[in-house]
């Protein structure tokens, strides 16, 4: 019992030297979106808070739709990197970056129909629907770095390189900050200089992440060769491999959206008062995320080592690390929620209907927190149909089944569907994850 505790402490050491660097730098994106909704929310107008939501929430959409480039280069290089297969921790990365760049120039391509599109289903007033393409028409050109640095982000994890991430991330969000504050105060140019400091702190980002990434090349000992990442049937076969990831995240976004699109059908106070609280709700998921992360990357490399032990071992820390994050955020959203909200806006009607909904994201840490945990333990395991199914009903029954029965509620009814959401993930993917323990097929 006494060197179990031993083993215990030593891994649980492991993980959060993964996962802290994570945590801390994903504590600045959410902070961005404080900083985004707070100098937009301080211009006099709920247009521009609207606006800014909504193009940002479509900017979201498109790129967490792609969220499998950072997902399956993580599971992927994790198992490579376990089995020790330095060949695999190339050729994934070369496949994963030619897929993100074709995937951005499809983007680029196709923005004004997707413009139009969002217009169509938002319903927005028309000053709201200006301000939204003001940003979305500036933002959209930096998916290439936006994309790519998806990619090396995930190989980095993959490496279990938790200092990599950290700085990328870390870097991406405070060069956005300092010029999202200069555009938009310094220079007056509104929406549009939001949407041009996260363009431009992308492709910094960007940069050093490639620096980053060509040093532990050395230090690993690999060598890039351009004809592997040429092979179209390559990436293809990258891409099919990848489509249940992509529905899983279709999905999920779909839910968020539908969030954004029918609170515009509500009204724009509605819209602004819920664009205030999802920074409340990046706040759990990214700081979450930075256990999942390190989650994906020990796990991964426990199946590619084909330890199964080590498998259920790293889930358990994680889901222990995980409850203590919940239990910390929930009582932090309880103290200081209507605090962080003043802070964010000074238009009294926003604020105070923003108030009305806390009481939804107080308790949000504590019914989401298995679904990001368990998120991370399925994409270690490379587990992506399960993913799929699960997201597939925890979204038609969780999502869009309450939100039916509670539609009555008006934007309660958009809360009430989002939390039911979130805890049916978790526990779809728990009942799942016995499963596959039960019948030992963890390693499959």
């Amino acid at each position: 019992m006494g060197q179990l505790s031993k083993h215990n402490k030593t891994h649980h050491k492991s993980l959060l030297l993964l996962a802290g660097p994570m945590i801390l730098s994903n504590i600045t994106v959410p902070l961005l979106g404080l900083v985004d909704t707070a100098v937009i929310g301080h211009l006099g107008s709920a247009h521009y808070l609207a606006g800014i939501a909504l193009g940002a929430t479509v900017i979201s959409m498109l790129f967490w739709l792609v969220g499998f480039l950072r997902m399956s280069t993580t599971g992927l290089i994790a198992s490579a990197f376990g089995a020790n297969d330095k060949s695999a921790l190339v050729s994934s990365l070369q496949k994963s970056v030619c897929l993100a760049l074709l995937v951005a120039g499809l983007l680029l391509l196709l923005q004004y129909p997707i413009a139009n599109v969002m217009a169509m289903l938002s319903d927005a007033s028309q000053q709201t629907l200006t301000q939204a393409f003001n940003y979305f028409h500036i933002r959209i050109y930096s998916a290439p770095a936006a994309l790519v640095n998806l990619v090396l982000l995930g190989w980095m994890l993959g490496v279990q390189y938790g200092r990599g991430p950290f700085y990328l991330v870390l870097l991406t969000n405070m060069v956005n900050i300092v010029l999202d504050v200069f555009f938009v105060i310094g220079l007056g140019l509104e929406v549009k200089g939001a949407a041009l400091a996260s363009v431009i702190a992308d492709y910094c980002a960007l940069i050093f992440a490639l620096w980053m990434v060509a040093r532990l090349f050395v230090k690993l000992g690999l060598t890039w060769t351009w004809p592997t990442s040429l092979k179209v049937l390559d990436i293809g076969a990258l891409l099919r491999l990848n489509g249940d990831i992509f529905f899983r995240s279709l999905m999920l976004q779909l839910c968020f959206s539908f969030m954004t699109f029918y609170g515009a059908r509500i009204g724009d106070t509605v819209l602004a008062a819920n664009a205030v609280l999802m920074n409340f709700l990046l706040l759990i998921s990214f700081a979450m995320d930075g256990i999942a992360y390190a989650s994906e990357a020990k796990v991964g490399q426990a199946r590619g080592a084909k330890k199964a032990g080590d498998v259920h071992m790293w889930v358990t820390i994680s889901v222990q690390w995980g409850a203590v994050f919940a239990i910390v955020y929930a009582l932090f959203f309880f103290v200081a929620g209507e605090h962080i909200i003043r802070l964010l806006t000074d238009v009294p009607a926003v604020n105070e209907l923003a108030i009305d909904y806390l009481p939804w994201l107080i308790v949000m840490p504590l019914l989401a927190m298995a679904c990001f945990i368990f998120d991370g333990v399925f994409v270690g395991l490379m587990r992506a149909k399960d993913m799929r199914n699960t997201m597939i009903l925890s979204a038609v029954v969780g999502f869009f089944g309450v939100f039916l029965l509670t539609q009555q509620w008006g934007n309660h009814a958009l809360w009430s569907a989002m939390s039911a959401f979130m805890a049916m993930r978790g526990i779809t993917l728990v009942i799942r994850y016995r499963q596959l323990v039960g019948a030992h097929q963890l390693l499959q």
